[in-house]
């Protein structure tokens, strides 16, 4: 029921809750960790995708957090909740756009890190019980002189209670690939996708970009007619390994659309200029598309001003800002700076499942908060060690593996289907009913 990312606390390794990602060491400490680590990066000089490579970081290298459960995009679930509530549509896109400059708050407020590898099968699941959701964006473009008191934006959140719930399973292993799907039945939205990065170490840094089946995350508002928007990744660098400071760098391009509205979004993250631009800068443009050609621009002079609903600019890392066609008068999109990610409820110890994220780990956790890293390395090596016996027999058996909560990837690209296991287990988050019967994982 922790949060994953901690800005700033000492962590007591017997009252260290599960899930949280240490803020212990020195710097001395921190920055032999990454020397260490550069030292066993630059064998991978020239491998195209080290994600896929099988190799294991010992024990003292890694955070005591399961990689299924860092990997989420809910660190503000009240933004998920808060989507649909606009009666327009771009009222509604500026809301998705709301929730995207939130989804990665835990590099923001605290550091990046190397969570577990998962292992084929794992899963984890947890839900937040959202109070108070976030009121729709002004959306109506009018110049300020002409504004009655009544259309002023409102910036405080609202007496709406809804529960967001979670679910990912690891579902392949070589590529590692997790599916996941998040629901919020009280507002009607849900969302799903593959996560899958590659990753390639260029002598300096680590260019992290969106693996083949990780097409972005696809949200539903079912009570728009099952309005959808598409949101891709962009590709991101992790540098300050020889400094011995960890730091997320994003130059790129990413899209949103809906192509049920015909509105897209482009945004383009600028990297750090050496003129003295600031730091951490995206800016962007939503419009209005017609035809095929206009729904694929990938940059934003290519967009005709006609075309333009909004603009949007800011520090991904600190306040953004929109700005209405036919206006001057910029609103706050969101302002991060006073945000932490929100709590998880997770299921009780005794209800979870041998592979279910935490549980699983628990033994290596636990050894890590209280420094025992050789104990944490053996344990560790337990768990891979029966991964590969599992592995091994089905090869001889020739048996397929198949995930329990989703259908097979090769059945829809980009977009993961839950099983019928995956909807009970999903119903079952949302009522706070955590039972799951026991299988066996082949």
């Amino acid at each position: 029921m922790e949060p994953t990312v901690q800005a700033s606390s000492a962590v007591t390794p017997a009252t260290t809750p599960p899930g949280t990602v240490s803020s212990s060491g020195s710097e001395a400490e921190n920055q032999s960790k990454l020397k260490t680590l550069l030292g066993i990066l630059r064998r991978f000089i020239g491998v195209t995708d080290i994600a896929s490579v099988r190799f294991s970081l010992p024990s003292q290298l890694l955070e005591p957090v399961p990689n299924l459960e860092y990997w989420n995009y809910l660190d503000r679930p009240e933004t998920f909740a808060s989507i649909g509530d606009a009666e327009d549509e771009l009222g509604r896109f500026l809301g998705v756009l709301r929730f995207w400059f939130t989804k990665d708050l835990k590099f923001i407020k605290g550091k990046p890190c190397k969570p577990y590898n998962s292992t084929l099968g794992e899963f984890f699941r947890c839900s937040w019980d959202v109070q108070e959701t976030l009121p729709p964006l002004n959306s109506e473009s009018r110049p300020s002189s002409r504004k009655s008191a009544t259309s002023k934006t409102t910036t405080t959140s609202t007496k709406t209670s809804a529960r967001v719930s979670f679910l990912t399973e690891q579902t392949s292993h070589h590529p590692p690939v997790s599916a996941f799907y998040i629901d919020c039945p009280e507002k009607g939205i849900s969302a799903n996708g593959y996560d899958q990065i590659s990753a390639k170490f260029t002598g300096t840094a680590i260019k992290v970009t969106p693996g083949v089946h990780n097409l972005g995350i696809f949200i539903t508002l079912h009570n728009r007619g099952d309005e959808s928007y598409q949101l891709t990744h962009p590709v991101a660098q992790l540098g300050g390994l020889i400094r011995g400071t960890l730091t997320v760098y994003v130059e790129d391009f990413c899209f949103i659309t809906c192509r049920k509205n015909k509105i897209r979004c482009i945004l383009q993250y600028l990297g750090d200029s050496w003129i003295g631009k600031a730091k951490h800068r995206v800016e962007g443009v939503i419009y209005r598309y017609d035809n095929d050609e206009e729904a694929e621009y990938e940059q934003i002079k290519k967009v005709p001003a006609k075309k333009i609903l909004a603009k949007i600019d800011g520090s991904w890392i600190s306040k953004l800002y929109y700005t209405l066609t036919g206006s001057s008068e910029k609103h706050v999109l969101i302002d991060l700076d006073p945000l932490l990610p929100i709590q998880k409820e997770c299921p009780p110890r005794e209800v979870q499942l041998p592979n279910e994220s935490r549980r699983m780990w628990e033994g290596v956790s636990e050894a890590i908060h209280a420094k025992d890293y050789s104990r944490a390395t053996q344990l560790k090596c337990d768990i891979e060690e029966r991964q590969r016996e599992k592995a091994a027999a089905r090869v001889e058996k020739k048996t397929e593996w198949k995930p329990r909560f989703f259908e097979d990837m090769s059945e829809r690209i980009g977009q993961p289907h839950l099983s019928e296991a995956g909807k009970e287990a999903l119903k079952g988050l949302n009522a706070g009913d955590y039972k799951l019967d026991e299988y066996e994982l082949n």
